[in-house]
């Protein structure tokens, strides 16, 4: 269980709307890790977009940077002591967001259609995943064609995980800051059990403009808690303060 959950952390930080109050996100980063309950989101309908920079190919640099247990010692979730290997070990993967396909067209300020840009779940799920895993370990990954916030990662082993994203909130406090977060529902299945938790991922990009689009880069700043689902025997104990929390620093450069 402890590689599954290392790789849980990971997965929905890129995979992935309605909109919080500006600067109530931003303000829960900065928070951390003193974080006793959950965000107040709406109900994650369609996709997620993110901001026109956001487009393109993008290699990615992910470190772990601080952890923690607010409930430990007596409540503290499966993989947590493993997970500290990750600390300030930076993972490589690429990702790509694009114009969504199939939704059209949108306004915006200035009453221009331009595409809807959002992330390339089934590509990133799966670079992000073998990452982590390492290539043998991950089969495939997929999407709901007609729910885009529901995702199914197939490993090795007759298992699988799959994650369903059902709040999100979003925050652009400037054109070049964008803060999101978002509620998953993961559940895991092994060959001879079923595990389910809760994910929140809240990330606020700041994009970084170069002397040509070549060395453009965005930088992150991501926390991901996990919190008990009621499945749980302590989940009564915990509510919804989160069992675990992850912070780390991403940096998207240009493929």
């Amino acid at each position: 269980m402890k590689v599954i959950w290392g790789f849980c952390l990971v997965l929905v930080v890129l995979l992935w709307g309605g909109d919080a109050s500006a600067g109530v996100l931003a303000d829960r980063l900065s928070s951390f890790p003193n974080w006793d309950s959950k965000p107040t989101v709406a109900v994650a309908r369609g996709d997620l977009v993110y901001p026109d920079w956001m487009t393109g190919n993008w290699n990615v640099a992910s470190t772990l940077v601080d952890l923690a247990a607010p409930l430990a010692p007596n409540i503290v979730s499966p993989g947590f002591e493993g997970n500290r290997r990750y600390l300030q070990q930076p993972v490589l993967f690429k990702v790509r967001f694009e114009p969504e396909q199939n939704l059209g067209l949108i306004l915006n300020k200035q009453n221009k259609r331009t595409h809807k840009i959002v992330a390339d779940r089934t590509f990133n799920g799966f670079n992000i995943a073998k990452a982590y895993l390492g290539d043998g370990a991950v089969l495939s990954v997929k999407v709901d064609p007609t729910n885009p916030n529901r995702q199914i990662t197939v490993l090795k082993g007759e298992k699988q995980l799959i994650s369903i994203v059902t709040g999100r909130g979003t925050e652009t406090p400037n054109p070049d800051r964008f803060v999101s977060t978002e509620i998953s529902q993961q559940v895991f299945r092994g060959e001879s059990d079923i595990y389910l938790n809760e994910v929140e991922t809240t990330t606020a990009y700041r994009f970084v403009g170069g002397d040509d689009s070549a060395n453009n880069r965005i930088e992150a700043d991501q926390v991901t808690a996990i919190y008990l689902s009621p499945q749980d025997p302590d989940y009564f104990t915990a509510r919804e303060c989160p069992v675990a929390l992850y912070r780390y620093q991403l940096e998207l450069k240009p493929a």
